[in-house]
Parts: C-alpha cells; sequence; structure tokens
C-alpha cells in the first residue's frame, strides 16, 4: 500500500534567518552542480525526492554538493570515518555567533579578514572556518588534536584558491590544552567557537549512534553505522563534554586580552547550569545563552568573557 504523501513546510523551523538552508534540499539543483550527488538521490517513502540518510556515502556526497553549491566549494574530501558534519546547523552556530559580534558594533555584523576567528577542533571537515569565511569573509584559525585531520583540513584549503589567504590550520600538541600552544604571541581573536566531543566513552558514543540511526529510520538498527562518520578524538572525550568545557573555561581566564569572546556548543540542556558553575567561578563578566533550533532538535550555545562592559545574561 502506498504510503500518504507528506506535506512538507517550504521552510524548515527555527533556522536562523540568513541560514541558506532554511528551504527544503532542492535535490534537481544540487544533483546539477555535483551529479555525483545522483546516485544517491530517489523517491522516500512519501514520493519525495531524497538521500538515505543512514548511509555514510550519501551524506559525504550531499555534504559536498552543498559545500559546491551554496559557498563555492570546488574541493572537499575528509577520510574515511572522520566527522561529516550536517552543514545547516553548522552554518546556524556561525550566523548567531555574527549576531553576538554585531551587538558589540552598533548592531552592524563585522565582515571582512579583519575579524579573527578561532575554531577549535575544526576537524578534517574544516566546516566552520569554510562557511565562516564565505558568508562574512571572516579570518579564520583552526586547531585539531589529529594529525590526519589536520592535514585534511590543510588540503582542502590549498585546494580551493579562495580560502588559502583565509584559513589557518594548526596542529595542537597538546590534548590537555585549547588555546596554548595554538595561540602565537600578540594574536587577538573577536571569537573561538567550539563544537565539543560529546561522548565520555565508546560506549557511549555507539549507543548514541544506534538512537540517532533508529530515529532515522524509525525502526529496529544493529549495524553500528556512524552514519555522520566520527572518529574517537571528534565524538569522545574523558569525561564528557561537562569535562571538556569546563577545563576550556578555566584556561579562557588565562587568555582573556586574547579575546572579545569565547564561545562553544553545548548538547544538552542540562549541562548548562555545570557550565554557568564553572563560568562564575573563574568570574567572567558577561555570560550569555543563545538558543538555536534546527527543526524538532533544539541547541544553544554559550559565550563568555571577562570584559568590564555589559551585563551578565545567563
Amino acid at each position: 500500500m502506498n504510503k500518504e504523501k507528506k506535506e512538507h513546510p517550504k521552510e524548515k523551523p527555527g533556522l536562523h534567518p540568513r541560514n541558506k538552508h532554511r528551504g527544503r534540499y532542492d535535490f534537481n539543483a544540487l544533483c546539477q552542480s555535483s551529479p555525483e550527488l545522483s546516485d544517491f538521490v530517489g523517491p522516500n517513502k512519501f514520493g519525495d525526492q531524497s538521500i538515505n540518510f543512514s548511509d555514510p556515502d550519501a551524506v559525504k556526497a550531499l555534504n559536498k554538493s552543498l559545500l559546491k553549491h551554496y559557498y563555492g566549494i570546488e574541493n572537499w574530501e575528509i577520510p574515511e570515518n572522520y566527522l561529516c558534519p550536517p552543514i545547516p546547523g553548522r552554518a546556524d552556530y556561525l550566523h548567531y555567533v555574527a549576531d553576538l559580534l554585531a551587538a558589540d558594533n552598533e548592531g552592524n555584523i563585522p565582515k571582512g579578514s579583519l575579524v579573527k576567528c578561532l575554531d577549535i577542533g575544526t576537524g578534517a571537515n574544516c566546516i566552520y572556518p569554510i562557511i565562516g569565511f564565505v558568508e562574512y569573509g571572516w579570518d579564520f584559525i583552526g586547531s585539531d588534536i589529529d594529525k590526519k585531520a589536520v592535514e585534511s583540513a590543510k588540503a582542502t584549503v590549498a585546494s580551493n584558491s579562495k580560502l588559502k589567504d583565509n584559513i589557518d590550520i594548526r596542529l595542537q600538541a597538546d590534548p590537555n590544552h585549547f588555546f596554548k600552544g595554538v595561540i602565537k604571541e600578540k594574536e587577538v581573536f573577536d571569537v573561538s567557537i567550539c563544537n565539543p566531543p560529546f561522548h565520555a566513552s565508546k560506549k557511549d558514543a555507539e549507543a548514541g549512534t544506534m538512537r540517532k540511526l533508529r530515529n532515522l529510520n524509525k525502526k529496529s538498527v544493529n549495524k553500528k553505522v556512524l552514519n555522520f562518520g566520527g572518529n574517537a578524538s571528534e565524538l569522545i572525550y574523558e569525561g564528557g563534554e561537562n569535562e571538556f568545557i569546563r577545563k576550556m573555561i578555566l584556561e579562557s581566564k588565562n587568555f582573556a586580552p586574547s579575546f572579545k569572546w569565547f564561545t562553544t556548543l553545548i548538547s544538552k540542556e542540562a549541562n548548562l547550569k555545570y557550565a554557568f558553575r564553572n563560568l562564575k567561578a573563574v568570574k567572567a563578566k558577561n555570560i550569555k545563552n543563545i538558543p538555536m533550533s534546527q527543526g524538532n532538535k533544539v541547541s544553544r550555545f554559550i559565550a563568555w568573557n571577562f570584559s568590564a562592559k555589559g551585563n551578565p545574561d545567563s
């Protein structure tokens, strides 16, 4: 029996107004930009053109097409089993960060290479620097503790001429640090961004993957396949997200003069209280909780600094 065709809203609810991905994916246009995506596109159970989002190869092909179609990135590759992130959500974070910076600039979003950003844990995919540069012209330093990820991100930058002068990828040699060892003397930044690893163990990561696949397929799943990929350094941190962010907050105080704002995503709302407690312990002056929404998924990031200006917003 045929499924009744499902009516979808023309725009995805909740995404930032400037997000290029508010509308539903136009697979005809995307396949014209990247013909290789056609191998993965077909009608879903409602008769709409789509891909199998539980297939990592399909997700990677979609990302390559989105980056080419919307951001002019001709060459983008990631090693097998490395994180292939959902681009609409990544773009949302950057658009809200732009609003954060605009609030300190008479409501105008600062653009161009004079705006300096640090992406902590940029990964092999280099998504945040790509989107941030193309959308706003910002200058990025991306850091990572994984040598293979650094090599991959560097290769993407080198193979796209528009990125070469505005994105610098650096290896963080000491996994116990976030800023030290990456930031050079006298470097100053407008903002740091981070998407922390949020699992405390391999077992937690596998359980999270199984939940995601069950939600995508709406049925029982036994095979452990990471549709968006991700290796240990990208997904797992001893102590989980709370411990990662706690250490980042502690170290941020030592680099207070180097940043206008520090920010990080927080995957679970329940973790906010712990983060705010740590921020108050280091005497952060301005603390913000900025909510975001991508469809049915609610997310958020926190921002803080050590400036005497402004009022805490927590």
